[in-house]
């Protein structure tokens, strides 16, 4: 067998939190303090946190393999310390092949210089040839649909336009390796699939993929084997459906700890959620017979003053999937957040189409552009039997929505022209009861 072509040998990622700023040192300080390094270890002081801590694994030439793990686990500065972005503490990486990496909106790109400049400029720091370069430029452009932009600065484009065209330059220059994290959220939903489809056949033409995501579903199609990351370490490293199985079940543990306690959130921190519980209520549609959900929050601030935070939560299914958003970005609002105070967060979702079955919320707040807070399944419920329109459930989908056939015969044999007829029969009530 070759020799893998990414191979990680006893990682460690160190970083020093609550310090403030440092004194300037000397070479014989840093050198003692290297030195120090591996028995500092087991013996941490309150100030050093290892994201990263004994992380091994290797990785053959063609390989699609998911890296997957809670908030906090360590995935982002693994693939960060992969992309060559920020240097190991302690270990040692060996990458045989040329690297193309996609981690953050903002990354890789130089703002100043246009989208035409900066996919040069890209496959510069690959070390590709301008020729090269040049004979993969169309087929980055359409994918990225930015042609009109193409010589505008990117930093006037959008996050989404921003992502597009850096996933296209990654995807397309000719690296061997292709990093991609969790950033393909930025996109939509068509453009998601999109990466994932040429992820797919980045794969199955010979190059290597290490893809982190919180999308199961996604990490399952792309992925045929999947490494679990917890607390900085390797949880599991396997077959993708096993590892997913597993990581899910971690999830599901989770959510029965209070949020005071839970370790895997990421933001600033200067505003942070509590508690929150999920409730079913009556709704206002249909007298009352359809149901609501309810979601509350209880949030602390350490801000001194109000803040004009962003609220955000989803609903998703217990393999990761996203159903439901609501976002106060949707609508254009902020509400104020009372600073050295705690306050509650209630959001109501009407009638939302939901099946029977078991899911997850997520919840978020941002001030500004920054995350203050965000938790990944912060709270799971479930929704029983469900009757529709009178009879037994079987639909085994999670959305359960309201429709309506119908039949219409052509008039004298006729057929249809293919215009709509005001005239139609419906033969399935409308909404599902119970």
């Amino acid at each position: 067998m070759s020799k893998p072509i990414i191979e990680v040998e006893n990682i460690g990622k160190l970083y020093r939190i609550g310090l403030g700023k440092r004194h300037v040192s000397t070479l014989r300080d840093e050198l003692t303090e290297r030195l120090s390094l591996s028995g500092r270890r087991t013996r941490a002081s309150k100030s050093d946190f290892w994201a990263l801590n004994g992380v091994s694994f290797s990785i053959q030439k063609g390989d699609a393999v998911g890296i997957i793990g809670r908030n906090g686990a360590g995935k982002s500065t693994l693939l960060k310390v992969l992309s060559q972005i920020t240097p190991p503490t302690t270990g040692r990486i060996t990458m045989r092949g040329r690297v193309a990496s996609l981690l953050e909106v903002g990354t890789g790109f130089h703002p100043e210089l246009t989208g035409r400049e900066n996919i040069y400029l890209n496959g510069a720091i690959l070390g590709m040839a301008r020729r090269e370069i040049s004979r993969k430029f169309d087929d980055i452009v359409a994918f990225a649909e930015v042609d009109k932009f193409l010589d505008t600065p990117v930093k006037r484009y959008s996050s989404g336009m921003y992502v597009r065209l850096a996933f296209a330059v990654a995807a397309h220059l000719e690296a061997e390796i292709l990093i991609v994290d969790e950033v393909l959220a930025v996109g939509d939903a068509a453009f998601q699939q999109k990466c994932l489809d040429k992820m797919g056949s980045v794969s199955k033409g010979g190059r290597t993929v290490l893809f982190v995501s919180h999308n199961m579903n996604a990490v399952d199609t792309l992925c045929s084997r999947a490494v679990l990351i917890d607390g900085g370490r390797v949880a599991a490293d396997g077959k993708a459906g096993e590892i997913i199985g597993r990581y899910l079940r971690s999830v599901r543990g989770a959510v029965t700890t209070p949020l005071l306690e839970r370790t895997d959130r990421t933001g600033n921190g200067g505003i942070r959620f509590k508690d929150i519980s999920v409730m079913e209520v009556d709704g206002e549609e249909n007298g009352g017979s359809a149901t609501d959900i309810i979601v509350r929050t209880d949030v602390v601030s350490s801000y001194p003053n109000g803040v004009s935070a962003r609220l955000a939560l989803s609903i998703r299914t217990a393999g990761d999937v996203g159903l439901i958003s609501c976002d106060s970005l949707l609508k254009g609002n902020t509400y104020v957040i009372p600073g050295l105070s705690e306050s509650r967060l209630t959001c109501r979702i009407c009638s939302p189409p939901l099946n029977q079955g078991e899911y997850y919320v997520n919840i978020a707040i941002y001030n500004g552009g920054d995350v203050e807070d965000w938790i990944v399944s912060a709270a799971g419920f479930t929704i029983g039997h469900r009757i529709y329109d009178g009879r037994i459930n079987t639909n085994s989908f999670p959305v359960l929505s309201r429709f309506c056939w119908s039949v219409e015969e052509a008039r004298n044999g006729s057929s249809f022209d293919g215009s709509t007829s005001a005239a139609s029969r419906p033969v399935l009530t409308d909404g599902y009861g119970g």
